[in-house]
């Protein structure tokens, strides 16, 4: 998503188990596509719409409602493009019966949401669970069911209570986990017994990138050559804020399975982005540098969640900084998702910073000593999009989630956000065992 507007959209996701047919010819910006029809799809194929808590609630003190990071964050001038803010946003605190009622109409069967963690909590442990948020929610989850659309309820999505970063920096320091862990069983004590697709974090690697690399989101901490901000450090509070976050997840998962899951028979996962990349040159180098490119973006995230480490192309350069995980901590986390959200835009071209000069930060662990781009001799990868570094290449969403089904043993994975930012919806989960396709519906 762009960084510095406050953009209100739904974006599409499927979760599919089904072979279609389609071609494509991303560099042509051609797009061949055959008509799809709702009843051509089976009882058990999930077509939906998702959003996140702040880009669309608004009611920002509303009912109880405590002050949030991004709430802190868009009303200082200059954070936001024209200083807007979500105070407002879709208004769908006010207005989401009405927003179930076109939701349904459309045909969805599945809506996934964030909870504002200040709606729920608003001092985080350091204060009560607020009635006015758990109802608010109650009543999204009702209303759903009743209209016979499934939640898909994402614990958090980049929003907190700002009193957790002005006490002990949030995600930065390990005492967040602990947080994060009490509003994980709030979630399930509150909502668990009509929720049955929970993922606990959205995205980790993004939140780090924009709010720790390059410092567009709060707490707005960067450094050279990623930012100029009066703090932080881009090479190392990376590491530690998804560190915090993973392992944050882990006992998440472990309180949900041990206390919950039997009762409740849910399933819990987590969230990752992920592009897809493929080599710049046709050099070792540079196919090598894609397998970097990967794993320190999407596996970063879930290689810990699968295996219990970090993966091991990170290993191999890695600095002191890179945490370890303790035992304890390994037994908890390998193998602490049920299913992968996979959250996907575009591909793009990687290059080797570790043989060959990079500029914009290549040079760096933290990149993974790789330099990313969507323009090779002057063609661009795929049609531009309005967003920067996102284009459409319809070939990149069969890649990355093949490449994501071979890494993590085919394992269930619901694509939960897709690039649908100009005419295309590109998305497809399937076994391993099945050609993963594209759907223009467009």
């Amino acid at each position: 998503m762009p960084v510095n507007d406050i953009i209100h959209v739904s974006l599409m996701f499927f979760v599919v188990y089904l072979l279609v047919s389609s071609t494509s010819n991303a560099e042509g910006f051609e797009i061949e596509s055959q008509d799809v029809r709702r009843f051509e799809f089976p009882d058990n194929f999930l077509f939906g719409t998702a959003v996140s808590s702040y880009q669309v609630e608004g009611g920002y003190l509303e009912d109880g409602k405590g002050l949030s990071n991004w709430d802190v964050f868009t009303h200082i001038p200059g954070n936001i493009k024209n200083n807007e803010n979500g105070d407002d946003a879709d208004d769908d605190y006010h207005l989401f019966l009405e927003d179930a009622e076109i939701a349904q109409s459309l045909g969805v069967n599945a809506y996934r949401f964030s909870i504002s963690w200040a709606r729920i909590l608003p001092r985080g442990r350091f204060g009560e669970v607020n009635p006015g948020g758990i109802k608010f929610y109650n009543k999204i989850i009702d209303n759903l069911l009743l209209r016979g659309i499934e939640p898909f309820l994402t614990i958090h999505h980049f929003d907190l209570p700002q009193e957790l970063e002005d006490r002990y920096g949030a995600w930065l320091s390990p005492l967040m986990q602990d947080d994060f862990l009490l509003l994980a069983e709030t979630c399930f004590k509150s909502f668990g017994d009509r929720v049955k697709y929970w993922t606990t974090i959205n995205e980790p690697n993004v939140f780090a990138e924009m709010s720790y690399v390059r410092g567009l989101y709060p707490p707005a901490h960067c450094s050279p050559p990623f930012g100029n901000c009066s703090v932080g450090n881009a090479d190392i509070e990376p590491l530690i804020v998804v560190h915090n976050m993973l392992l944050a997840h882990g006992k998440a998962v472990k309180l949900y399975r041990e206390r919950f899951q039997s009762k409740q028979g849910g399933s819990i996962g987590l969230v990752v982005q992920s592009h897809m990349y493929e080599p710049l040159r046709d050099v070792e180098s540079d196919r090598q540098a894609v397998n970097r490119a990967l794993a320190f973006t999407g596996g970063w995230v879930l290689d810990p969640l699968v295996f219990g480490d970090y993966p091991p192309e990170m290993r191999q350069y890695h600095r002191s900084e890179l945490p370890r995980f303790s035992s304890e901590e390994t037994e908890y986390m390998k193998g602490s998702i049920d299913f992968i959200g996979l959250n996907h835009y575009s591909t793009l071209y990687a290059k080797d910073c570790i043989h060959s000069p990079c500029v914009l930060g290549g040079d760096h662990f933290i990149r993974g000593f790789t330099f990313t781009t969507g323009e090779r001799d002057g063609t661009l990868i795929g049609e531009p999009t309005g967003v920067e570094r996102f284009y459409v290449v319809p070939r990149g969403m069969e890649k990355i989630v093949d490449h994501v089904s071979k890494r993590y043993n085919n394992m269930p994975i619901y694509v939960t956000e897709n690039g649908k930012l100009q005419s295309y919806i590109l998305s497809m989960a399937v076994p391993l065992n099945l050609e993963i396709t594209v759907l223009n519906l467009g």
